[in-house]
């Protein structure tokens, strides 16, 4: 019995065999207390002790219930290697110094609730077979459990984690609660093993969490988790999860290479989400805000949705907060698809503006649904150079060529650069695209957008220089007078101007100075003789004089009649010039044409 003993000197009980209960609850330790490898066949009691100095109890055996609770360890507490059979209660424990439980082996529960390591806390590589508690346990400087072994319930609910906290290659087999948890530091969960539910609901990760390589095989519970900064799960392995979030992440949330093994919802509001490589074994929904996505190299097995979520998400405990991203647009930017079978893919209100189709498969079965953004060609007019670009829906891969090839005589400044890691495609790759691209919007009845596309795929085969000269004077002269029958301004324009141009040749040259008049000649005979009447029309005779004595009221009336009439294939039956025959033989020819091309390009606009 050492119940409130004072240990002024150096107490040395290394090795020593306590067969009965060992009481020294409430002693003072002055110096150090020295039980390394000493064996404890029973109850051990040390509840309240102070230990000044060191406590060493490395290697010790404790075979009943270890007592130290609201223990005061002010020096370094070394117990690695001890092994404690029965349960080991450090509860409201202090830890001024270091507490070092690497390789300490727990096979009743251990019970650390509310207790305080003001040092460094080390229990790398234990072993835990009964229940792990540490709910509200406060570690100020680094805790390492690393490697670790919990084969029942791991309780660290409402604990908080000053520094870095390291559990990298531990191995959770019951449940592991994280539940309000409060990560000041980078928190490393990287190769862990969660075969029970993990619990993580309304933590918060201050710094950087690494859950590089983790395997949750049950329920991964994230609601209304805040990462202030990246939150990292490459590779990691989702088999039992059917909903990840709703949770906050202030800068990047990773989930590269990441497998998602059954049906899955997830929820993540973030600047920045990387699904690079990440494989989606069954169908799934992405529910995001603020993002930009990249899914380059994606696997989708399944149906897979992506959707901007229009408000808040909400988590049973309210609205998630998301000041973290307070002054950033809350819709969602998809900025690579490449490498992706995009058959199963779905968008539903995702800006495209940036988005790389490069090397994407089966592009022609996308899903564009809801109100989804493509980028668009420059606006404004550049006056060194009478040019305005139409307004059009593009891809971002024509806006990184035409930068690249200062095919914009506005400047090639005023379309978007593309990424340092991005390849130029040659136009009869993006015309590929667009073609794609195009056919995804008709099939889901989106006509008047994929017009825009055609546009662009006709302006990628324009450009393309492997193409034979004919075709591209043929597809400049369609992009000339019409736009590729997508511009009905353009056609009207060249209408009006070709109506004009026949109306001042034919009051000019095309009408006759005056309409020839039909005379009948005959030869008189006797009665009961049969009477010949011939009637000849004399050539139209050429206007003569200047040309201003040719503008006259009268010529100008006749001239648009047979304008009007050359529109719509009809003959005037004006006399004419010869010059005016092959004037309106032209317009008929060439007007009605335009009116054509300007009916078909408002059809494009106004299709079902």
């Amino acid at each position: 019995m050492f119940r409130r003993a004072l240990f002024t000197g150096t107490a040395g009980f290394g090795r020593a065999s306590f067969t009965g209960p060992a009481k020294f609850g409430g002693a003072h330790f002055s110096h150090q207390a020295g039980f390394q490898g000493a064996s404890f066949a029973s109850f051990a009691e040390f509840n309240g002790a102070t230990f000044t100095n060191a406590a060493s109890f490395g290697g010790a055996s404790f075979t009943g219930t270890a007592g130290f609770e609201r223990a005061s360890f002010t020096g370094p507490a070394k117990f690695s290697r001890a092994s404690f059979t029965g349960p080991v209660k450090f509860s409201r424990a202090s830890f001024t110094g270091p507490a070092l439980f690497n390789k300490a082996t727990f096979t009743g529960d251990g019970l650390f609730s509310k207790a305080s390591f003001r040092g460094p806390a080390k229990f790398g590589g234990a072993s835990f077979s009964g229940t792990a508690i540490f709910r509200e346990a406060t570690f100020t400087k680094y805790a390492g459990f690393a490697g670790v072994s919990f084969s029942r319930d791991a309780e660290f609910s409402g604990a908080s984690f000053t520094s870095g906290a390291e559990f990298s290659r531990a191995a959770f087999t019951g449940y592991a609660g994280f539940r309000e948890t409060s990560f000041m530091d980078d928190a490393r969960f990287d190769k862990v093993s969660f075969s029970g539910t993990a619990g993580f609901r309304n933590t918060s990760f201050s710094s950087n969490a690494e859950f590089r390589g983790a395997h949750f095989t049950n329920y991964a519970g994230f609601q209304g988790v805040m990462f202030a900064c990246d939150a990292l799960f490459n590779g990691a392995r989702f088999t039992m999860t059917p909903q990840l979030g709703p949770l906050l992440c202030g800068q990047q949330m990773v989930l590269d290479g990441a497998v998602f093994e059954q049906p899955v919802t997830v929820q993540i509001a973030a600047r920045q989400v990387s699904c690079s490589r990440t494989k989606w074994a069954n169908t799934a929904t992405l529910h995001l805000r603020y993002a930009e996505l990249d899914l380059r190299d994606a696997i989708f097995e399944y149906p897979v949705v992506v959707s901007a979520r229009p408000d808040h998400f909400s988590t049973p405990d309210g609205a998630l907060s998301e000041a973290k991203l307070s002054g950033h647009s809350s819709g969602v930017r998809l900025v690579s698809a490449g490498g992706v079978d995009a058959a199963h893919l779905a968008l539903h209100d995702i800006d495209l503006s940036l988005c790389r189709f490069a090397s994407t498969v089966h592009l022609d079965q996308l899903r564009v649904d809801g109100w989804c953004t493509f980028a668009t060609t420059p606006v404004g007019w550049n006056w060194s150079f009478p040019w305005r670009w139409s307004r059009r829906n593009t891809l971002a891969e024509e806006h990184h060529w035409r930068f690249h090839n200062g095919h914009d005589p506005s400047g090639a400044s005023r379309w978007t650069a593309p990424p340092e890691d991005a390849s130029e495609l040659k136009p009869a790759a993006v015309a590929a695209l667009y073609r794609q691209v195009r056919k995804s919007l008709e099939d889901g009845k989106n006509e008047p957008d994929a017009a825009d596309f055609y546009y662009g795929e006709c302006e990628m085969r324009r450009h393309d220089a492997t193409r034979p000269w004919g075709e591209r004077a043929l597809l400049t002269a369609y992009w000339a007078l019409s736009g590729y029958g997508l511009r009905a301004i353009r056609a009207l324009s060249w209408l009006g101007v070709a109506m004009a141009v026949t109306f001042a040749v034919m009051m000019l040259w095309g009408l006759p100075a005056h309409d020839p008049t039909p005379t009948t000649t005959g030869r008189q005979v006797g009665v009961g003789q049969k009477v010949v009447l011939t009637t000849d029309t004399p050539d139209a005779v050429n206007p003569s004089g200047s040309l201003a004595e040719r503008v006259t009221t009268a010529r100008a009336e006749k001239a648009l009649r047979v304008v009007i009439n050359s529109v719509i294939f009809r003959s005037s039956d004006q006399d004419l010039t010869t010059a005016g025959t092959y004037t309106e033989m032209a317009s008929r020819l060439s007007e009605p044409v335009l009116l054509g091309l300007a009916v078909l390009a408002v059809r494009s606009r106004i299709k079902r």
